[in-house]
């Protein structure tokens, strides 16, 4: 039995189709909302407008601001002189996830309500109780999790997310399908295997994975043509909410574990992979994670899907494979550091993860 796991499966209430953001007054009410501060971005936020008619509403006293486009303890600092300021009795996040992220922890900080209208696909940001911090320059600053609050909606529409950049959808299924890669060899541990809620999420897992390799090439084809179509739906679905159910359900066991470690360690030691979107950062993790397990043949049988989605597979592939190795030691001993790299049931050593980086970049070189 569990003693450690905590169970936060998601937000209050979520709604995804076609006029949902129509919804979103009937949620305020329920909050007794009355001062709404709205956090957004700039280019998301102009397509975002025509879908917020409920911004007309007299019944409500709005306040902006756009977020420097950083999920950073500043940026957190600066809502909240806008909440104490205004006595902003509910947060409103408009954009990806980042925004979430940052709405997420300033709501948190602030012991304000929130909830999140999401403009892309691109992680499960709007859907988990916790967020990635970074810096202003977009170094990777760990994570900060939301103890006892949870978005109280998730409301966004298709027809909004399919106007959103390809790439980052296209990266937000990268970083969905890392949730089985990371969590599977953890959760198939004999004293994790009969644990309800994990077995929940590791279904959870599955479902998202082979959602994405049947479907990505015509959910993809279908957004750049701008048509919100049902593999869209479901797969973008999968992508920001479905996803996150994972490690709601799972905790540490099935959140993330050496894909997403890199993925940290990538950010924080090297500034040239900031050009890189989380996502696609976290593919290249799924195949360095594959090789400190040795798993040579799930790499090979992921080659043709990475290749179809062109999605990285080596650190000189991303033109990011350091000169000094004292960096790749900084990274090595960054991950080594991680409680969640040792999850996995392998002797996880500096050696070993400091060899798998070299391992890696060989194979790919042969294939």
């Amino acid at each position: 039995m569990l003693t450690d796991l905590k169970v936060k499966v998601g937000p209050q209430f979520y709604r995804y189709h076609v006029g949902a953001i129509d919804f979103v007054p009937a949620v305020l009410q329920e909050f007794s909302a009355k001062n709404i501060l709205i956090v957004h971005g700039q280019i998301s936020f102009e397509k975002a407008k025509p879908y917020l008619s409920f911004l007309k509403q007299a019944d409500y006293n709005f306040h902006f601001l756009q977020y420097t486009g950083e999920c950073s303890y500043y940026g957190a600092e600066r809502i909240a002189e806008v909440v104490r300021e205004n006595q902003i009795d509910f947060i409103i996040g408009v954009g990806g996830g980042k925004l979430a992220d940052l709405v997420g922890y300033a709501a948190h900080m602030m012991n304000v309500n929130f909830g999140v209208i999401p403009t892309l696909a691109s992680n499960c940001a709007p859907w988990t109780p916790l967020s990635v911090m970074y810096k202003e320059n977009g170094e990777s600053e760990g994570k900060s999790e939301h103890f006892l609050r949870q978005a109280a909606f998730f409301i966004t529409d298709p027809e909004l997310v399919v106007d959103a950049p390809v790439n980052y959808f296209i990266a937000g299924l990268a970083d969905t399908i890392a949730k089985w890669y990371e969590s599977d060899a953890i959760l198939q541990q004999a004293h994790l295997k009969n644990e309800p809620f994990l077995q929940l999420a590791g279904y959870t897992s599955e479902l998202c994975k082979a959602a994405i390799l049947n479907d990505s090439a015509k959910a993809i084809k279908d957004m750049k043509a701008g048509e919100a179509t049902e593999e869209f739906v479901h797969l973008s679905e999968i992508v920001f909410a479905v996803a996150g159910l994972v490690g709601g359900l799972g905790d540490k066991y099935a959140r993330n574990a050496i894909a997403h470690a890199m993925h940290d360690g990538m950010s924080k030691y090297i500034p040239a992979s900031h050009r890189f979107l989380h996502g696609e950062k976290v593919a290249y993790g799924i195949f360095y994670q594959l090789a400190v397990e040795k798993k040579w043949e799930q790499i090979t049988a992921l080659i043709p899907f990475y290749q179809e989605l062109d999605l990285p597979m080596s650190l000189t592939q991303m033109q990011l494979l350091p000169e000094d190795e004292t960096v790749i030691d900084q990274i090595v001993a960054f991950m080594d550091s991680k409680d969640k790299v040792h999850l996995l049931p392998i002797p996880i050593t500096t050696d070993l993860l400091k060899k798998s980086i070299f391992a890696l970049e060989n194979y790919i070189n042969k294939n």
